[in-house]
């Protein structure tokens, strides 16, 4: 093989390789602000509109470097500085600060411009190179290749494997590794200062490497308040839980889902309305609620017979139920042989079953994003109602009706809207209530049937620490501030709910 030949064939894995880099950097920005900013579309929409711009900038800079080798060099040991340590400096200025825009943005058009000078001057390398019928297109199609394997591979493999502060240094490492090699085969078109430039980088990255787990401990130090004991990135969200003596957190994305010490005042109001409602209650479906609180409180009812828990990410459900300190915080509920676990989205759950269900109990995320929306649609919720016995009640957490009031009557609206397979033509007949839990503040819950809501005292089970029937009536009144408001429901074409939602935590805290 001749030195111009294998210098070409370089240049192409050069290409596959800087540009699996390049949409691996882009992919952590995204994840990281809408982790850290909220509002998963606008974020990617933002990220992927800026550093594709940013990219078209670097392009057109490419013409003004006269010496495309140097050029190309240099371009990797910044990208390999800008992009490997955009994760770290992100987690640090948040975790210190709490302000990180400016940041991500910076890094992420700085990454995008040297991103967007790489396939120009690789290809202007080509050419200088004497390339046997080089054509443009060949370092396309490689370039393309390239981000489709890392885009499969950021979910599967980067994120569960390597989480986003080790991926961030790991494929810095790797656009320096491109620079060392592209040194020494073009050395003779290079300079000293470029070589002492690469080794300093490419040192301090492996040493943030090799410390990236103790960089991750130091940033969750400061992000949370009380000690981490378990920690782990899924190819569905970011999962964290902390406990300071017997007090137990646990964070999905960085955003707080129960505290121990106050979870029952959720879970209680969440269960038991609807269980004390319904005149059956052999079979229950629970969609969401992978931490087994709300399923510790179905299990209090002696006459269930099975429960059905669907949760997306078997992560969750596993560490809840093998781990013992986890696991006696929903009193082993996995561990009851009525409960089956199914690990799928709930959507396709709901469409795939034929089972038919007593009561119905959605204990989802918050609609912060349009997957997320999606599950509280007239769409999904009328599928839902078709896999509902003729007496059968369903029940959903919606939200705060004083944070995100708009949002919480919108839920209501669009159970009120559903179709009522019992009354062609109707909708199902809801009641919203509320209650207050520390950890979140003032909480709603909205319970629909196809049946008219008959007064009927509520069935308690013994033992519970804050609903009663008096809280259970008092949970029906609500406050000037928080009573009903005219909004649209939510359907999957509008998906007004995620506007309602956005803007009410806005107002609050931006």
């Amino acid at each position: 093989m001749t030195l111009a030949r294998g210098r070409e064939i370089w240049l192409l894995v050069a290409t596959f390789l800087i540009a699996a880099a390049g949409l691996i950097y882009e992919l952590i920005a995204a994840t990281l602000s809408s982790y850290l900013l909220g509002d998963s579309v606008r974020q990617f929409s933002i990220v992927i509109g800026l550093f594709l711009s940013a990219m078209g900038l670097g392009a057109w800079m490419s013409r003004y470097f006269d010496n495309a080798f140097r050029a190309f060099v240099w371009v990797q040991i910044l990208l390999g500085i800008c992009g490997g340590f955009m994760a770290p400096v992100l987690f640090f200025t948040y975790a210190w600060s709490g302000d990180v825009a400016v940041p991500l943005y910076t890094l992420l058009g700085l990454a995008g411009v040297f991103s967007g000078m790489e396939i120009p001057l690789i290809a202007r390398v080509l050419e200088n190179t004497g390339a046997a019928k080089f054509r443009f297109e060949n370092v396309l199609s490689v370039d393309y290749i390239g981000a489709l394997v890392a885009s499969l591979a950021f979910p599967f493999f980067v994120i569960p494997h390597l989480g986003l502060m080790a991926a961030s240094l790991a494929f810095g490492a790797l656009n320096l590794a491109v620079a060392g090699f592209s040194i020494w085969l073009f050395r003779s078109h290079l300079n000293i200062g470029q070589l002492a430039a690469w080794v300093v980088a490419f040192a301090v990255t492996l040493v943030a490497l090799f410390h990236a787990d103790r960089m991750v401990t130091l940033t969750e130090a400061e992000l949370f308040e009380d000690d981490v004991i378990f920690s782990e990135a899924t190819p569905y969200q970011q999962i964290t839980v902390t406990r300071f003596r017997d007090r137990t957190r646990l964070f999905l994305d960085y955003s707080i889902q129960f505290d121990s010490m106050d979870e029952h005042r959720y879970h209680e109001p969440l269960v038991h309305p609807a269980m004390g409602m319904a005149p059956r209650r052999n079979q229950v479906l629970v969609l969401g609620g992978g931490d087994g609180m709300a399923l510790r409180e179905v299990l209090r009812h002696r006459d269930v017979e099975a429960v059905t828990l669907v949760d997306l990410d078997p992560r969750v459900t596993q560490i809840f139920s093998t781990q013992p300190h986890l696991a006696a915080l929903n009193s082993h509920a996995f561990a009851d042989p009525r409960v089956t676990v199914v690990n799928q989205d709930a959507w396709q759950f709901v469409e795939d079953t034929t089972q038919i269900f007593d009561v119905v109990i959605l204990d989802l995320p918050d609609p912060k994003s349009l997957a997320l929306s999606r599950l509280y649609s007239r769409q999904f919720y009328g599928l839902l109602v078709e896999r509902l016995s003729g007496q059968g009640v369903l029940v959903t957490q919606a939200g705060s009706p004083l944070f995100a009031r708009d949002a919480f009557w919108s839920v209501v609206k669009t159970l009120r809207t559903t179709r009522n397979p019992q009354s062609p033509g109707d909708g199902l007949h809801v009641l919203p209530y509320h209650t207050y839990v520390p950890s979140f503040g003032a909480w709603g819950f909205v319970l629909a049937t196809p049946q008219p809501l008959r007064p009927r005292s509520l069935r308690l089970p013994d033992g519970l620490g804050y609903l009663t029937p008096e809280v259970w009536t008092a949970a029906q009144t609500f406050g000037a501030d928080t009573g009903p408001v005219d909004v649209a429901a939510n359907s999957l074409q509008t998906h007004r709910l995620l506007e309602y939602y956005l803007a009410g935590w806005s107002e609050w805290f931006d």
